[in-house]
């Protein structure tokens, strides 16, 4: 069989849900704890649960790895048969959803080697490719595409952004044998090159000329002042001037104050510096173009875009603010197929889900409302209740006092 199927098998029933909705591996039991590993190489990594999180759109096909601790580095992977991508498209494909409202944090796989040490992986783990979107602050928010190279770790010189709201997205990382590569967000590409131009893993084809040198008498003005043009003899005036209509004050004492002297204000005549005005140079031979030659130390490769012994995905990374799930992980070397695998996916449950977050978000919000108005309510009935105590004691203090009952006192007591 061709390494489509095979691969595409394999990976799909570890980290993926079939056609019918069944979970394999990632499912309600604790089965996917067998398939991902978590490195003791620290021993505070954060922890993964599985979950659909607080909104989806299908309770059971949208579990998936969820971060649950916050300011943690997270460190686990799952292995599958080792593979090369030679002379084949290789296609990378997952989903993930910050739910939490990320403010900093990784959300990018790692495809590493087959003879990675899975219980010691860490952050400076040798890997082939980094995938995935990474967000922190409103500076940076950008899709990670850096790829190893003979040990050496390339980024992409491209800035690519990602999304950063709070619903599932599809990313997918297509690497072609030409050469060439794609991503996409959502099945939609957002960016595509090629990987000798897009990234610094070769010298330059092309370097300047050590040997060349623009001659002495080369003029690359395009313009020069016209020597026939003189300043005008009204021209130069002062850029500020004593204030006219400032006046010494009458309680200005020269003795205390020292010399009164008016404020300087901008002068309306200033022109500024004088220059002469500019004219075409006829001795203008244009832009000197330092002459290239072929760059010894350049050899092509048409390789760049294989790697020989893929065999474990990871997830490697640092969260702020936990509570990203990532699902539906994708190894194959058909890109029809990981298309389909995401409409299959993310495409059907993307509506449902953002139907129910938005269900959510506005009954919070009629919440809110009505905490607000019974607070509204209990302060006004609050300063209600204090205006009729004052009334209350300003009525017992005008009450008038009780006239004495004199005729039931002995007249020679009155």
């Amino acid at each position: 069989p061709c390494i489509c199927t095979a691969l595409f098998s394999a990976f799909r029933a570890a980290f993926s849900p079939d056609k019918n909705g069944a979970k394999r591996f990632l499912n309600g039991n604790d089965a996917w704890k067998s398939r991902w590993l978590n490195s003791e190489h620290k021993s505070d990594y954060g922890q993964f649960k599985l979950t659909s999180g607080n909104f989806y759109g299908d309770a059971e096909k949208d579990k998936g790895l969820q971060s649950s601790q916050d300011a943690r580095f997270y460190a686990t992977s799952a292995r599958f048969e080792p593979f090369s991508n030679e002379g084949k498209p290789l296609v990378i494909q997952f989903t993930i959803k910050h739910e939490q409202k990320i403010d900093c944090g990784g959300g990018y796989v790692k495809v590493f080697p087959a003879d990675l040490n899975q219980a010691g992986m860490h952050g400076d783990s040798q890997y082939y490719i980094m995938f995935g979107p990474d967000i922190c602050g409103y500076s940076t928010k950008k899709v990670h595409v850096i790829f190893n190279y003979k040990g050496k770790n390339h980024l992409i010189k491209k800035d690519i952004k990602c999304k950063d709201d709070e619903l599932t997205h599809l990313y997918t990382l297509i690497l072609n044998p030409d050469q060439t590569y794609e991503v996409k967000i959502d099945n939609e590409m957002v960016e595509s090159g090629s990987l000798e131009e897009d990234w610094d893993f070769l010298p330059p084809k092309k370097i300047k000329d050590p040997e060349a040198k623009k001659p002495e008498d080369w003029d690359d003005h395009a313009m020069i002042d016209d020597e026939t043009d003189t300043k005008p003899e009204d021209w130069d005036k002062p850029e500020n001037i004593p204030d006219p209509d400032a006046k010494k004050p009458d309680d200005w004492d020269e003795d205390m104050d020292g010399e009164w002297e008016p404020a300087m204000i901008p002068n309306p005549e200033y022109k500024g510096e004088w220059k002469p005005k500019q004219i075409d140079n006829p001795n203008y031979k244009g832009v000197w173009v330092h002459p290239e030659i072929d760059n010894p130390e350049y050899t092509p490769d048409a390789e760049i875009y294989k790697f020989d012994n893929i065999g474990v995905i990871g997830l490697d990374l640092w969260q702020v603010k936990s509570g990203t799930i990532f699902d539906n992980f994708l190894i194959t070397d058909d890109v029809k197929e990981a298309e389909d695998f995401g409409n299959e996916t993310w495409g059907a449950t993307k509506g449902p889900e953002k139907k129910m977050k938005e269900e959510q978000d506005e009954k919070k919000r009629k919440e809110e409302e009505e905490k607000n108005k019974e607070q509204s309510t209990e302060a006004d009935e609050g300063e209600e209740e204090e205006e009729d105590e004052g009334e209350e004691e300003e009525d017992e203090t005008d009450e008038p006092p009780e006239e004495e009952e004199d005729d039931a006192l002995p007249k020679d007591e009155l």
